[in-house]
């Protein structure tokens, strides 16, 4: 079996393949103050809980795009599965080349989403990643990464409206009927969400007119799924994208 941990900036995401089948997926908390054993012990509950056996994992992968808790998370990985796993990085893939000014600067869970999008398809295609930032990551036919567009993902704007406004609440993520708000909440819900909604359209439709309009869509992230009115934008919807981009990768480096 495979392992595959995608650590963010809220949260650190296991899955387990065998094969090309993911079986189980975990969630922790990605919190850098956390020590070594408290990771290990959240690794050991999630496979006692399956009745798996440590042992069955052969190879793991690593994406982390938190550098104080990677050491964390390879000292817990290599004490309990007796290798030190693979971590993901731009030489990781050779067959993707990353056609950025710096390719060291691209997030780890960005090449493990191009990897798995440009496996499925071999086509231009602009990857979406409803995470902690929101990202379009283009890659083409070819197998390039051209590059990545960046902006806060939509729990990280509505939190900083929360802190930094005085009669401001936190709201529930939830698309709201009208963009015209009569209430504090639903507000805030048209200015976000609807506005994420004409952000994100405005973003694929740019990148495909700079693609001569050769270019398919795909979601991925927790929160792919929250703007309903956007699904019609991708071919796929995807939430688990970035740990099969991390089985391919730990496939072809095992």
């Amino acid at each position: 079996m495979l392992l595959a941990v995608d650590a963010g900036n809220t949260d650190t995401v296991l899955g387990l393949y065998d094969g090309k089948s993911l079986l189980h997926v975990w969630r922790i908390r990605s919190a850098t103050s956390e020590s070594v054993v408290h990771y290990e012990s959240q690794v050991r509950l999630f496979f006692l809980e399956a009745s798996l056996s440590l042992q069955s994992v052969s190879t793991v992968v690593l994406s982390s795009v938190v550098p104080d808790l990677t050491p964390v998370l390879r000292h817990m990985l290599l004490s309990l599965f007796g290798k030190d796993p693979i971590l993901v990085g731009p030489e990781s893939y050779p067959e993707l080349e990353i056609a950025i000014d710096h390719p060291h600067e691209i997030g780890a869970d960005l090449i493990a989403n191009a990897v798995a999008a440009h496996t499925r398809y071999a086509r231009n295609c602009v990857i979406v990643d409803f995470g902690t930032a929101l990202t379009f990551t283009t890659v083409s036919a070819a197998g390039q990464i051209l590059g990545v567009a960046i902006v806060p993902g939509l729990k990280t704007a509505v939190k900083a409206l929360f802190a930094n406004t005085a009669q401001l609440p936190e709201v529930p993520l939830q698309l709201p009927a009208s963009a015209i708000g009569k209430n504090t909440v639903h507000s805030i819900q048209a200015g976000i969400l609807l506005g994420y909604e004409g952000l994100v359209k405005s973003m694929i439709r740019r990148i495909r007119e700079e693609l001569h309009g050769d270019c398919i869509a795909v979601a991925t992230g927790g929160l792919s799924s929250i703007i309903q009115t956007l699904q019609d934008e991708f071919v796929e919807i995807d939430r688990s994208l970035t740990l099969d981009g991390l089985r391919l990768i730990g496939e072809r480096l095992s």
